[in-house]
């Protein structure tokens, strides 16, 4: 929450939510030789989970008890918001629950509690930890097991193509109008409208127009769900006959890719039972099912993909002179300047997730020995064959060491260094393993001077396994960064193209360091 402004204060435009939500998080508990809390039978377990908020621990949510069960297995999903620029801090503890009581929240009650972050759960999926008592006591062999799984809002698309053959005919006059409904039976038994197609007039053997729905929608992303596709014949009062249906599923609709068709007895039941040579009221034909997959950065996180840091430093004389103490980049001996404090904040972050820990950091917009011409994408510890420094305390004193060599300068080109770290990710592509995203994490002051050959990068990069961090620093305009960022429309090329994904987020560091714990 932001300070409310005082009397003499012009408040600050409201820029959009400093933190934009990259994915939601499904998370699943169990546990393992809990301690047996009971005098009679065993303890009623249930978890709580907390989350930190402005240094306080809060209760976000809480599962069901289970009866009687050291090992329980919750049936409760936890749902988590996962912003990948914030630690994000959870808690569970584990209660021995009283009945009608509800969940003591006493000592004496207490099973053990685990911390960790959002962040440590999504790269690994699965965690065990211990279990600890207060003051840091193991709470006997207890263990706390998480599993998380992303809900993936955007798993890629299929397009499908039917068609039908031999239908009955259910008009007096005239071939019937059929249409087609796919259903997407829920857990609950519910059933879901999917898609609908258009009417096929006066035809028993229609082919319907190919159509997309998201995998989402058509199976909830569970190859195996089951499926109720029904068969009608139209009737413009509204009354539609019904001709028959089949079930089928996701699994089973992908027999059709490539040359093969995949083709199901339309069946009505009523005619199953009362006629005795019934075969089907016609066949319904699967003609073409392609998939469109579209990968989350959390795909790759979780299919153990090597994450590659880039980190991008602005060196262009709109910081002001590193010798004077308004300068962005002043060089303070006593305390960091706030481009090292944005690089620490958020450098810390992108540690947990980058296995080697080596960023590979690179300056643009300054002046470099030995010749001093204008650099877009040289390496800050002057190796250009090898740009990787050890951590983020290998890249502060880079940093530390390169600012006093160099001259600031200009233009503002962020370009280069985008299509850089695309080349390498495209090279990694080319490999088929995929192996490797690529994020790129950019400081800057603000205003970009080669905004249409950026928005053309970002473009290209977005089929790429990359994403883009920028993180202003200072205090000025932004407006640049927040049309790069797309959350208010779509990113385009200068020729329209728009981006495949959202691969750009920006971060004004003035609001994250108020909202992170981090900084």
């Amino acid at each position: 929450p932001r300070a409310p402004a005082g009397m003499g204060d012009v408040p600050e435009p409201c820029p959009q939510a400093p933190l934009a939500v990259l994915s939601k998080v499904e998370l699943r508990v169990s546990c393992k030789h809990l301690l047996d809390r009971d005098t009679l039978n065993k303890s009623d377990p249930c978890v709580l989970l907390l989350m930190q908020s402005q240094g306080q621990w809060m209760e976000v949510d809480r599962s069901e008890v289970i009866k009687s069960n050291l090992n329980p297995v919750f049936a409760k999903i936890f749902t988590v918001d996962y912003y990948f620029e914030e630690v994000q801090k959870l808690r569970f503890e584990v209660y021995d629950s009283h009945g009608q009581a509800g969940v003591g929240t006493h000592d004496d009650d207490f099973l053990g509690g685990m911390e960790c972050t959002v962040g440590q759960i999504v790269a690994q999926k699965r965690v065990t930890k211990p279990l600890f008592l207060k003051y840091g006591k193991f709470a006997g062999k207890s263990t706390i097991t998480i599993i998380s799984e992303e809900i993936s809002g955007n798993n890629g698309y299929v397009e499908l193509a039917f068609r039908a053959k031999k239908l009955d005919d259910k008009d007096l006059f005239s071939k019937s109008d059929p249409f087609l409904e796919i259903y997407r039976i829920d857990d609950d038994r519910s059933e879901q409208l999917v898609y609908r197609t258009e009417v096929v007039k006066n035809n028993l053997s229609p082919i319907w127009e190919p159509f997309k729905v998201s995998l989402n929608s058509l199976c909830s992303c569970e190859e195996k769900r089951k499926l109720r596709c029904v068969v009608w014949d139209y009737d413009s009062r509204g009354k539609h006959d019904f001709i028959g249906e089949f079930f089928t599923t996701f699994e089973e609709m992908q027999k059709a890719m490539g040359e093969n068709k995949v083709q199901w007895d339309c069946m009505n039941p009523k005619y199953k039972i009362k006629k005795r040579n019934y075969k089907n009221s016609g066949v319904v034909v699967l003609l073409d099912l392609k998939i469109h997959r579209v990968y989350s950065f959390l795909d790759y996180i979780m299919g153990g993909c090597q994450i590659h840091f880039t980190v991008a430093i602005d060196f262009t004389a709109s910081n002001g002179d590193p010798r004077n103490s308004c300068s962005l980049h002043y060089i303070n001996p006593y305390q960091p300047n706030e481009y090292l404090k944005a690089l620490v904040a958020v450098g810390e972050i992108c540690q947990d997730y980058d296995s080697d820990k080596k960023f590979s950091a690179l300056g643009f917009g300054a002046r470099i020995p030995p010749k001093y011409e204008v650099s877009h994408d040289f390496a800050i510890n002057f190796n250009p064959d090898n740009d990787e420094c050890e951590g983020i305390q290998g890249v502060v004193e880079s940093y530390q060491s390169c600012l006093p060599k160099i001259q600031l300068y200009g233009p503002t080109n962020v370009a280069p260094i985008i299509s850089k770290v695309a080349r390498v990710a495209a090279d990694e592509e080319r490999t088929k393993e995929a192996s490797q995203y690529f994020i790129l994490l950019i400081l800057t002051d603000g205003v970009v001077t080669d905004m249409a050959d950026t928005r053309e990068a970002i473009v290209r990069a977005s089929y790429l396994p990359m994403s883009i961090i920028i993180v202003g620093v200072g205090n000025a305009d932004f407006t640049d960064m927040q049309i790069l960022d797309g959350d208010d429309g779509v990113l385009r090329s200068p020729k329209g193209e728009p981006v495949l994904r959202d691969i750009v987020q920006f971060v004004p560091f003035r609001e994250f360091k108020n909202v992170s714990g981090a900084a």
